[in-house]
């Protein structure tokens, strides 16, 4: 079957239990039957791997073995490749192994004006990984002379080199397109093909993207370093157009061009342009890439070359170079893009205690960093270091990173140079994914981004800012809001607290509370939108309501908190309205749409059920803007170590809006359970 007629699958990412099948490829004489004997000797005692020769595995199951294989119609010589295929790939699925298989793409005899492929469909759907060997053409045509062993027909170095190249370009464009890892592998300056391979085999076998994040943390907890018992804040810093105007990646790889003498080919934009997008295999790729420049060229002296280019903006250098004067607060890089070159970046500054993570080729400490290992690598900062995080990044693979950290600054560069899609995906983020995020120019005389009201801007060298980062401030956090002082509160929570008053009395003064809450803090907290409504003349004219108001969702935290809940309702008579006695009375259809969520309880003690509810939401919506409203919240529940209070310092899409704080520590029981009094159950209680 001619490769052009495969069509292409609807998604070209790598499902995890798909069982690792490395097919090695090349033009015959390249040396492929040589190389899986060498890495049979080589790998097979681990366990770990399985060999097959693609044509042997044919003959096995042909009657008459390669010779009546040979006299079969093509149709039957497709259905026992793709047979093979199939047997290898359920064979290494029940075994648990990774097979490594020799075979052939396409055969193509001097003379003909085509080639003609043989790989089926099967081979594209079983294969996660092609290594190609690029031997030169060269070689090969001598290899083939002095083969003993195999007939071979004379051919022309420039008919390989043809062959060659359509084999490489052919298997490129499907394996991009069945979300196949690809890579080519010559005599480069290490000459040594088995070790090459065997490192990509044992490479392959291990890192899926459970191993990737794994690494990827454990990578974080070493760049923290020592005394992490004082941390408490870290800034979590994007390299390319974030740290520096320059794009690192395309400044390397116009120097290896330069270097191969090739034309100019911007390898990774048309990588993540292409059917991979920005998915986990394609940042496989991408490392890849870096891997065959690692072998054929001085890949050390590119990284040099390129960081010489690489200026950091001043503002930033300034701000790193008191963190690193710091104790309690550290900054970590995490870039996309070469970790090598952005250590050196950061050396050449005098910044070398601040560490990189990010890609490289394969086998160094380096990962893949997309837009997801970044925001969990923000989250476990939060959860397992407890620190407060600052996150700094200009484009939309940082979008996740900025919503989960507590401080979201987006970068703002040359408009010439700034990421074209970042608009719409910032907007995006800003009103339905939960972002709350400041915006810096560099330099400051640049357009900022959207508008100053939906991201405000922010100069990191203002000591206001910089003591924001030096001296967090402590609980109770700047994310609880509360009217103790105010007197229309002790109006309010005046017949709240006066024991005579009891059921429907009692539940209207709550009931009123919620309404109070709702106009006085949650408009502002959450802002407000305008909309066209009829004038009492008889045209129309502006009104507002509560920013995306049908998408918010009210619970009534049962039974408390209800009274309290249809007052906020009544400020907000668009919002879904909930009652939940237990967290998972709070459903994936409830939460999923929505763009705010209000828990409405009457009384916060120790915040352990607040905390209940909240954690049921963020499992169901990691980016929802989550307020907790309250009567009464006990100051203890929002200073210290307490959960809620941790959670306040950690989410910034957090906060509590509460009539009263107090430091009565009382809970009330029987006669004095606000539920009781609320519906009359005192004698009963």
């Amino acid at each position: 079957m001619a490769a052009d007629s495969l069509k292409h699958p609807a998604s070209p990412d790598i499902p995890n239990p798909k069982p690792v099948v490395v097919g090695i490829y090349g033009i015959p004489g390249s040396g492929k039957t040589f190389l899986l004997n060498k890495l049979t000797l080589e790998l097979e005692d681990s366990g770990h791997f399985s060999f097959y020769e693609g044509s042997a595995m044919i003959s096995s199951l042909v009657v008459g073995g390669l010779e009546a294989f040979q006299k079969l119609p093509e149709h039957d010589k497709t259905r026992y490749r793709q047979l093979a295929i199939t047997t290898i790939g359920n064979e290494c699925a029940t075994t648990g192994r990774a097979a490594i298989i020799t075979g052939h793409f396409m055969f193509w005899a001097e003379g003909e004006e085509a080639g003609k492929a043989v790989c089926t469909r099967g081979d594209l759907s079983t294969y996660t990984h092609i290594i190609y060997l690029g031997v030169p053409a060269e070689v090969i045509v001598q290899r083939r002379l002095d083969d003993s062993e195999k007939t071979r027909a004379a051919v022309s170095v420039e008919h390989l080199c043809r062959w060659q190249e359509e084999e490489k370009t052919q298997l490129h464009r499907l394996c991009m397109d069945h979300g196949i890892l690809f890579s080519v592998i010559g005599l480069g300056r290490s000459s040594d093909l088995v070790a090459d391979v065997s490192a990509l085999a044992h490479d392959f076998r291990v890192h899926t993207e459970e191993y990737n994040l794994c690494r990827a943390k454990s990578i974080l907890d070493q760049a923290l370093g020592r005394g992490l018992e004082k941390l408490e804040t870290v800034l979590v810093v994007d390299g390319d157009r974030t740290l520096a105007a320059a794009d690192t990646g395309a400044l390397f790889w116009r120097m290896v061009d330069k270097s191969r003498g090739s034309e100019g080919r911007d390898l990774l934009k048309e990588l993540f342009s292409g059917p991979l997008g920005y998915s986990y295999a394609a940042f496989r790729q991408a490392s890849l890439l870096y891997e065959e420049v690692h072998r054929d060229l001085h890949f050390s002296d590119l990284c040099d070359a390129v960081a010489a280019q690489v200026t950091l903006y001043p503002e930033f250098l300034e701000l790193l170079k008191q963190v690193e004067a710091s104790e309690h607060v550290r900054a970590v890089v995490v870039t996309c893009g070469l970790a090598p070159i952005w250590e050196r970046v950061l050396e050449r500054a005098g910044l070398s205690r601040i560490k990189t993570i990010g890609a490289g080729p394969i086998g160094n400490d380096t990962i893949v960093v997309n837009a997801e290992v970044k925001a969990a690598l923000v989250a476990h900062v939060h959860t397992v270091h407890h620190c407060h995080v600052f996150a700094f990044g200009d484009s939309p693979l940082d979008l996740d990173m900025l919503s989960k950290a507590d401080q979201a600054v987006v970068v703002v560069g040359e408009d010439r140079t700034r990421s074209k899609i970042m608009e719409a995906a910032l907007l995006d983020a800003i009103d339905n994914g939960g972002l709350r995020a400041r915006q810096v120019l560099l330099p400051n005389n640049v357009s900022p981004r959207l508008d100053t009201t939906r991201l405000p801007l922010v100069d990191i060298t203002d000591p206001e800012f910089i003591e924001s980062v030096f001296r967090r401030p402590r609980c109770p956090s700047p994310q609880v809001l509360h009217a103790t002082s105010k007197s229309a509160a002790k109006l309010l929570m005046t017949p709240t607290r006066n024991a005579t008053i009891a059921g429907p009395a009692l539940r209207d003064a709550h009931r009123r509370v919620g309404w109070y809450l709702a106009m006085e803090f949650l408009a502002d907290l959450i802002g407000l939108e305008e909309y066209q409504i009829p004038h009492v003349q008889g045209h129309q004219t502006e009104g507002h309501r509560l920013v995306h108001e049908q998408r918010t969702l009210i619970v009534a935290l049962m039974r408390g908190g209800e009274a309290m809940a249809f007052g906020v309702n009544d400020a907000f008579p668009l919002a879904m309205f909930v009652h939940a006695k237990r967290p998972e009375d709070i459903l994936p259809d409830h939460v999923e749409q929505q763009h705010t969520v209000l828990l409405v309880d009457s009384v916060i003690n120790n915040g352990d059920t607040a905390m209940q509810f909240i954690r049921r939401v963020r499992d169901l919506h990691a980016g929802a803007r989550i307020v907790v409203v309250a009567g009464v919240v006990q100051s203890q529940a929002v200073t210290g170590d307490r959960p809620l209070a941790q959670a306040l310092v950690h989410d910034p899409n957090l906060n509590i809006v509460a009539l009263r704080l107090s430091d009565n520590k009382y809970t009330g029981r029987g006669t004095t359970d606000t539920g009781n009094r609320l519906f009359n159950t005192t004698d009963i209680a």
